[in-house]
């Protein structure tokens, strides 16, 4: 028996397109504390492969018929390594295979560590789980002993995507700056770090812009309140505070609700049928009674396990603020009503019946990726993964 263990390096299972992906794979024959006697272990290889695996829901998304002219006997043999066998959906994108080791022997109680490293792909969809279609990254292990079938170890992870990276060209020689002749830092480690100092640059760059966006709210029968927003990009992991100004209006407004949603759009070459409706999901809501109200704010958080906003040839991913308004209705009257006189100037009885009017408004907004170690601290995926052979 020999137990195989991935672990991702980084201390978090979430990724920029364009980073360096690092496991350390460990096997280890396991001497049993209550054994005399124990043999040696033989494993006859073992590689490793990124694949993205994409899946798509019948009754929204109408895939081209697959090409089953070209039929890969091989892919059916449980000796060839098929890191998506098994697996939903259809692999899109893949890594080069990469060989890890060839004819182990473990002695009891030994271990071995061995290292893999690869650079994610840039040109590639976003982590993603929506209602009609979802994209997920793992990274598979195989190992085989001889004659027998392969064992597949599975490494989920999360990859977030910023465009602009990938258009982004590294000066070849190094920048003049003090350095330590007693340290030393693997190439790949020195262009991880620049991406990941340029991704922030570009995020903050992006997100740190503020300027006042204003909006007059208004139904059929005139203004209900003014909007104030300092701005409409935002990183996933923040906060968005908007300001409404009641006082402003010319028409009572009751009630009002706003909802954090995004909108998953197929597109039309791929909607199963004509005119398909958009699929919404709510990450975030605040509702508040407010009349009388002359002005309140709102705080709702993007999640940082959500997806921020993307697109490929199959699916669209839109961020918006959906605003829903009660306003009371013209023939409500007596709104203010209820007076007994000058002797109760200081109460105000509520009226029993309220005739109302009700209308919505979306603002769109455009979210982006954040830190990918930020990003780790609220995922579901464990560091390490073990796989019994």
């Amino acid at each position: 028996m020999i137990e195989v263990c991935a672990a991702l390096l980084r201390g978090g299972p979430a990724f920029l397109a364009g980073e360096a992906l690092e496991c350390l794979v460990t096997l280890r024959n396991p001497l049993p504390p209550d054994a005399t006697s124990a043999s040696s272990e033989m494993l006859a290889w073992a590689s490793a492969q990124i694949h993205c695996q994409f899946h798509a829901s019948e009754s929204r998304v109408a895939l081209p018929p697959s090409d089953n002219s070209r039929h890969d006997v091989q892919a059916e043999s449980e000796t060839v390594f098929v890191p998506n066998r098994g697996e939903r959906g259809q692999c899109i994108l893949s890594t080069p295979p990469k060989i890890l080791f060839c004819d182990l022997r473990l002695d009891p109680g030994e271990s071995r560590t061995y290292s893999y490293c690869e650079t994610l792909p840039v040109d590639g969809p976003p982590s993603f789980r929506g209602q009609a279609v979802k994209y997920v990254y793992k990274l598979t292990i195989g190992c085989q002993r001889v004659n027998s079938p392969i064992k597949l170890l599975r490494v989920p992870f999360r990859v977030l995507v910023l465009h602009g990276l990938q258009d982004y060209q590294f000066p070849q020689d190094e920048v003049v700056a003090p350095s330590n002749p007693f340290l030393e830092e693997e190439e790949g480690a020195k262009k991880d770090s620049r991406l990941a100092d340029l991704a922030s640059e570009l995020l903050m760059a992006a997100t740190s812009r503020r300027s006042l966006h204003l909006y007059n709210i208004s139904n059929s029968r005139g203004k209900v309140t003014a909007f104030c927003v300092f701005k409409t990009v935002y990183k996933i992991g923040e906060d968005i505070v908007g300001t409404f100004t009641f006082s402003a209006g010319d028409i009572p407004c009751l009630q009002y609700s706003v909802s954090l949603q995004t909108e998953e759009r197929v597109q039309e070459a791929f909607q199963r049928r004509r005119g398909q409706p958009v699929s919404y999901s709510t990450h975030a809501r605040h509702q508040e009674s407010c009349l009388h109200t002359s002005r309140t704010s709102f705080s709702l958080p993007i999640p940082l396990s959500s997806t921020p906003g993307f697109s490929t040839n199959i699916v669209s991913l839109k961020w918006r603020l959906h605003f829903e308004f009660v306003t009371a209705g013209e023939a409500a009257v007596g709104l203010r009503g209820g007076w007994e006189g000058p002797a109760e100037a200081d109460s105000w009885t509520g009226v029993e019946q309220v005739e109302v009017d009700t209308f919505s408004w979306d603002l769109p907004i455009k979210v982006l990726p954040t830190n990918p170690l930020l990003a780790s601290y609220v995922s579901q995926f464990p560091n390490s993964y073990t796989l019994t052979i």
